[in-house]
């Protein structure tokens, strides 16, 4: 196994500036970046320093990664579109379908190899990524119904609110005794004085 790249064995608040600063600076000026960095090294007493080559290698993987992101985020929600998918679950449906007929595709190109066996690790890459978006997925649709869930009781609270205030100046215009009002709250709103 290859020893970790120097930007990996950065704090994580300086990898954060560090993604930060990548994005900030679209990608580019690494030979000040590097400076900035190795001044922030040096600060913390650190004895690390990261070349600009090194800094340069990191993050231009960042920048495809962030390409394929944002592609994939196009094409889903282009996908969720042609598709007629609202709702988040749906697009998270699409995306483990095409996930699926990927994982196919890599499985019968493997398989066609003459005499090679398909290598674990990328059965297993392959399958944590479905995990993940199934996970992800379920965890969306609770967040969702939760939301919904709270929007709903705000409603009901409100409702209640002013059907409360509209029935408590309604009776307090007929002039009836506290009593009366307390019983009327229990058998019409089903509300405690």
């Amino acid at each position: 196994m290859p020893p970790p790249k120097k930007v990996e064995l950065l704090e994580p608040e300086l990898l954060e500036w560090l993604h930060a600063e990548l994005k900030n600076r679209r990608f580019s000026d690494y030979v000040a970046l590097a400076d900035e960095l190795n001044a922030k090294l040096e600060e913390q007493g650190l004895d690390l320093r990261i070349g600009k080559s090194a800094l340069h290698n990191y993050g231009q993987e960042r920048e495809k990664l962030a390409m394929l992101q944002r592609e994939a985020s196009s094409w889903a929600e282009q996908m969720s579109a042609e598709f007629d998918l609202t709702d988040e679950a749906k697009q998270h449906r699409v995306l483990f379908q095409m996930m699926t007929t990927i994982a196919f595709k890599v499985l019968k190109s493997e398989l066609n190899k003459d005499g090679k066996e398909v290598d674990p690790k990328d059965l297993r890459m392959l399958a944590q990524m479905m995990k993940d978006v199934m996970t992800s997925s379920g965890i969306r649709e609770k967040l969702m119904a939760n939301e919904r869930a709270r929007i709903a009781k705000e409603a009901r609270e409100q409702a209640e609110a002013e059907m409360t205030e509209r029935f408590d100046q309604v009776v307090g215009e007929a002039g009836l005794g506290e009593d009366r009002i307390a019983q009327m709250r229990r058998e019409f709103l089903g509300l405690r004085s």
